[in-house]
């Protein structure tokens, strides 16, 4: 979870503090013999079957305490220091433990262990602590307020206790008016602006305020202002709302603000980009906040991603030419990239997810020399890519996916960094040959170039280059595929998680698949590959993705015992499989066996195959016999087409019992008999319910009207009779109605309706007998 990182980083943040507190030092006295039977009765105590002392292990009797990792004593040989953090320490610490007669102590750490216990009160015992970490050690329950007993704390970090209810930070903190640092992230502490404000406000001496993930709310209150030393402000990922408060601009050390993932609204302040000390800056993930960035000249950091910015990316934006890191994606920004030739220490630039437009030509790629990431991915820029972008020597990972750009690679021998690691060029107009030279880059982990123009015949032999590889799509371009080689060593070939070999004319299984056994996510649509699918398919352990659609099978290769498939997502439509389908995996969410050929009845037990299944398509082949009932068994379906086959009998009146979850039913032309039963429930989500083509009878059920989010209805071509359905008035949403060829008579006019279907876009009422 994010708290734990941030705790991480708070911890790096203030080791410097952690060891300069005055009148403390690391080489020290001999050890009192007291104070080494109080750390041996602590390590005693995480000896049982269940417990383990971790990093006390190398603790004993016969050595100088002072000397032991993690503890330090003053010149009188009094432990005054104990940082067991990251100790992997299991067990429990109780109000009687020994820890806490260790009177002299001044700084504990015990960050990040297993302690499985409530959270003991006995902190309080230790009153001459300046320095108290707890964050990430494991105690669960109420933080206790006879913490605030410790009047000498410097720096507090309380960060993810677990299962705590509301802390009253009030209580916590009204007698610590020393601290400078206070980490309270993950903490339960669920109160409004001008409660856990004001609450803050006696702690002048603050410098460090971590409060993200606390469910904060509300507008932050001008009490907050009097913490004139704050520099770090973290009180991200609350419910904060309101404007952004001018007054954070008044801090004159302000170093670092980050109020991402809040309720934040309005224009944002512009005395907050004046801010001359200021170097971090995240208001990402906010409402409705309109960009005004001004002169920050400090400013290493300025993240504004998810904020609703639209307009050009200002102007102003040049004067931060000491950003190391600047994130402004998913906003709807337009117009050109700035010129971003001046920012020579920035190492990662993240304009993607808006809709910018023209060339990146106007920046001097060269001279981004520090340049490690680039994320410029689905916009609207267009034009060649710049030869210099490949070219800068710290480029580990290059994002140009879904834009407009044309042209050609080239030849990148010798002129790209050798360092790139991921590169993303997919869902462009790119042609030419394919960039052989990308061979040359030992380091690729990802490589991308789907839904692009680029041809040629590519040896997959050559692949065994590239060992590191994991991610590879080369799907939906003019490319072909040799992956009959034969001289393929599987000690040098990429062990891939995720292949994409679409309309590459693939003519067979590619071989080397077999030892793929780590594999993902494989797409082998659209080819040319006949025969039967192999059975070694069904047995790969990781596979949850498979995709062998629009290609000449014809069967399933037997035998088909002791299937284990993981799959949840399969695509078989459009292949020339006939016979049963002798495969149905258990987990899968996504199941497309359409437009084949396969001539049986459904299982029995069908529905049994589809707990998990959200989508289920077998249209457009010759299954016959009747609906089993089992496949009202498969409450998690969205979407069910069995549409175009020859299914007879009643439609089971269990399926239409299952509209709580099914969005589109589509049994049309079928041979499907009897009524449409009048079993709607309220609660019904059908969008899409198409029954033409069958021989249905009886009325249009009343209950029907209780699918307020029906769009589209078909049952033309029927024997269904009755009235004009009139109750179907009431359904807003309908888009789509077609009564056509059934026996409904009687006239049209629904008298005192005047509602109507304001939506209404096709109404097809031809060959029936109304008046």
């Amino acid at each position: 979870m994010k708290t734990f990182l941030v705790s991480w980083f708070s911890f790096i943040s203030y080791i410097a503090v952690f060891f300069s507190i005055s009148n403390l030092v690391l080489v020290s006295g001999q050890c009192q013999s007291d104070q080494r039977q109080l750390l041996l009765e602590f390590k005693s105590s995480f000896n049982s079957t269940f417990t383990s002392p971790g990093k006390m292990m190398k603790w004993n009797q016969t050595s100088d305490c002072c000397s032991w990792d993690d503890v330090s004593c003053d010149d009188g040989g009094h432990v005054i220091g104990l940082d067991l953090s990251n100790g992997i320490i299991v067990g429990a610490i109780d109000n009687s433990s020994s820890l806490f007669r260790l009177q002299h102590l001044q700084r504990l750490n015990l960050a990040f262990n297993l302690f499985i216990n409530a959270f003991p009160s006995g902190f309080e015992k230790l009153e001459n602590l300046c320095y108290l970490n707890l964050s990430n050690a494991g105690f669960t329950g109420q933080i206790p307020v006879e913490i605030s007993r410790l009047t000498r704390l410097v720096t507090l970090d309380l960060s993810v206790i677990l299962f705590q209810r509301s802390l009253e930070l009030e209580m916590l903190v009204q007698n610590l008016t020393r601290l400078r640092f206070l980490y309270l992230d993950g903490v339960n502490i669920s109160a409004t602006g001008n409660k856990w404000c004001r609450a803050l406000s006696p702690l002048t001496e603050l410098q460090v305020l971590s409060m993200s993930d606390c469910c904060l709310s509300g507008p932050m209150d001008s009490s907050l202002s009097k913490l004139r030393s704050l520099s770090v402000i973290r009180l991200d990922h609350n419910n904060l709302s309101g404007l952004v408060p001018p007054f954070l601009a008044e801090f004159p050390n302000l170093t670092s603000l980050h109020l991402n993932d809040n309720g934040l609204s309005g224009r944002l302040p512009e005395e907050i980009f004046q801010i001359p000390t200021l170097q971090a800056l995240d208001l990402s993930n906010n409402k409705l906040l309109e960009e005004s960035i001004g002169n920050l000249g400090q400013l290493t950091r300025i993240e504004l991603a998810f904020c609703n910015f639209s307009g050009p990316i200002p102007k102003t934006v040049k004067k931060l030419s000491q950003l190391v890191y600047l994130n402004f994606c998913s906003n709807s920004f337009c117009g050109p990239i700035p010129n971003f030739s001046s920012y020579r220490n920035l190492t990662e630039l993240n304009l993607a997810g808006n809709q910018l437009n023209g060339t990146i030509h106007s920046t001097d790629w060269s001279g981004l020399s520090k340049l490690v990431s680039v994320y410029l991915q689905t916009n609207k820029l267009s034009g060649t890519i710049p030869p210099t972008l490949f070219g800068i020597p710290s480029l580990q990972a290059l994002f140009l996916s879904e834009n407009q750009f044309d042209g050609n690679i080239g030849d990148l021998h010798g002129k790209a960094s050798l360092l790139l690691r991921y590169l993303d060029l997919r869902s462009n107009k790119l042609q030419g040959q394919f960039p052989v030279s990308l061979f040359e880059f030992h380091g690729l982990e990802y490589l991308s170039l789907s839904s692009n123009n680029f041809s040629g015949l590519i040896p997959m032999s050559a692949f065994q280059n590239l060992r590191n590889l994991s991610y590879l799509d080369l799907s939906y371009n003019k490319l072909s595929i040799d992956a009959t080689t034969t001289n393929i060593s599987l000690l040098s070939f990429p062990t891939f998680n995720s292949l994409g070999l679409g309309s590459c004319n693939l003519t067979e299984f590619p071989d080397f698949l077999k030892n793929q056994t780590s594999l993902n996510y494989l797409d082998l649509s659209k080819n040319q590959i006949h025969g039967g699918i192999p059975n070694w398919i069904w047995k790969a352990k990781s596979l949850s993705y498979l995709n062998l659609s629009q290609n000449f099978l014809v069967e399933f290769e037997r035998p088909l015992r002791n299937i284990t498939s993981t799959l949840w997502f399969l695509d078989l439509h459009g292949n020339q499989l006939h016979g049963k389908i002798p495969i149905l995996p258990l987990h899968a969410i996504y199941l497309d066996y359409s437009n084949n050929n396969f001539n049986s009845v459904l299982p029995a037990h069908v529905g049994d195959f589809l707990q998990s299944a959200n989508f289920f398509s077998i249209s457009n082949n010759n299954f016959h016999g009747s609906i089993p009932r089992s496949i009202c068994n498969s409450s998690a379906l969205r979407v069910l087409d069995m549409s175009d086959n020859y299914l007879s009998g009643p439609i089971p009146q269990c399926l239409f019992q299952m509209n709580v979850s099914l969005g589109v039913l589509n049994l049309g032309r079928n041979n499907l008999s009897g009524i449409i039963s009048d079993t709607f429930s309220e609660s019904c989500q059908l969008q899409t319910l198409h029954l033409n083509q069958n021989r249905l009878e009886g009325k249009v059920p009343k209950s029907l009207a209780k699918c307020k989010m029906l769009e589209v209805l078909d049952i033309g071509n029927n024997l269904i009779n009755g009235s004009f359905p009139c109750h179907l008035t009431s359904i807003a949403m309908l888009r789509v109605l077609v009564l056509r060829s059934n026996n409904f008579s009687g006239h049209i006019d629904c008298s005192g309706d005047n509602s109507g279907w304001k939506m209404l876009q096709i109404f097809d009422l031809a060959s029936n007998n109304f008046s």
